[in-house]
């Protein structure tokens, strides 16, 4: 249990009310009981939170929780920051017993440090150093000679590459693999593709090829409180190695493809995908089915929209959309002008017949 006091000292805020009410978890306004702290942090629950059973809410700054028959409540000026402190302090994370699990198997010569916690069938190999009070949990995969700092949790199934370098505070959710191979192939000769690419769509004489691997010698490196998704893959450079930056956070189902150097503070949303060697500033957003160009700059403070393809290089603070990318007012008015496409060939059509009527007459 906890009580509103608690709750609001997370939250940096004051009480208003009772502080020592006392809840056995957080609820949606319209289904919270008596034991329940109700989430209404805008005025759009305060009806069903009037009609429910609270005692005690997290409410929007300036409601009037008295009229609302609570009992005590905690104002908050920023909803969904709100929402992180509560979400945060609520949290118990997964069941990882201390001490390493009967069933895993740690290789000769890996250290892992005070307080760590290795869950049933983890492997880690030889040369590992896991830090102080990592958490691992179960079939994840630790590779030789890999780096995890403190704090870090590996959700189950995680697969860590060889040399791998995870920072502090990391956590990669259930099957995320951190240091697969690059995707690299060459042809012996000059292929079919990249005749096209040099002549914008001719391959030339069209012949059998076979691809040769080109294998990835680097690793990753994971800057501190990185966050990475389910299913998510991060591929290992192929001489340097590829980088994500503190306090990068990134989604389900993300491709960062090798060699690829990420900045500080970014947010890559699912299904994004960025090609190899590409180079991208801090604090960039990249929304959902993103496509990133291999071998391309980005600037830092980008934001592309949903569904984006780019394809060039796109300049620090620019806000792009689209399939090529354009900046986001361009794309908008092209959207515009295409849907008014149809009513202008119905209106050329119409002219054309006129003026053609004219020149018969």
């Amino acid at each position: 249990m906890f009580t509103l006091s608690e709750i609001a000292e997370t939250l940096g805020r004051p009480v208003e009310g009772d502080g020592t009410l006392r809840f056995l978890r957080a609820s949606e306004p319209g289904a919270a009981g008596p034991d329940d702290l109700a989430l209404a942090m805008s005025p759009a629950y305060g009806d069903a939170l009037r009609e429910g059973r609270a005692r005690g809410a997290i409410l929007w700054d300036g409601a009037d929780w008295r009229g609302m028959g609570l009992e005590g409540a905690v104002l908050v000026p920023r909803a969904r920051l709100a929402m992180a402190g509560i979400t945060s302090a609520l949290d118990a994370g997964p069941r990882i017993a201390p001490g390493v699990h009967p069933t895993a198997l740690v290789e000769d010569g890996a250290e892992i440090g005070p307080d760590a916690a290795i869950g049933p069938y983890v492997v880690i190999g030889a040369g590992v150093r896991i830090g102080a009070r990592a958490r691992i949990a179960a079939h994840a995969t630790v590779a030789e000679d890999a780096v995890l700092g403190d704090d870090v949790l590996l959700m189950q199934g995680v697969r860590i590459g060889a040399r791998v370098r995870i920072g502090h505070r990391v956590i990669a959710q259930p099957n995320a693999v951190i240091g697969g191979d690059g995707f690299s192939f060459v042809t012996p000769e000059e292929s079919g593709v990249e005749r096209a690419r040099k002549s914008l769509g001719d391959q030339g004489e069209v012949r059998e090829q076979g691809w040769t691997r080109i294998h990835s010698l680097g690793s990753v490196e994971i800057g501190d409180d990185v966050e990475i998704g389910a299913n998510s893959t991060i591929d290992r450079g192929t001489i340097a190695n590829t980088v994500v930056g503190r306090g990068t956070k990134i989604d389900n189902l993300v491709m960062i493809g090798h060699n690829d150097r990420i900045g500080e503070d970014c947010l890559f949303c699912a299904h994004v995908g960025v090609s190899g060697g590409t180079t991208i500033g801090n604090r960039v957003v990249l929304a959902g089915k993103v496509g990133v160009n291999d071998n391309i700059t980005i600037g830092d403070d980008v934001v592309a929209g949903g569904g984006t393809n780019i394809y060039t290089r796109v300049a620090s603070g620019e806000v792009v959309m689209g399939s090529p990318a354009v900046k986001m007012e361009t794309n908008m008015a092209m959207y515009r002008a295409l849907r008014r496409l149809p009513r202008a060939l119905e209106q050329l059509a119409d002219l054309r017949k006129r003026v053609g009527g004219g020149n018969g007459g």
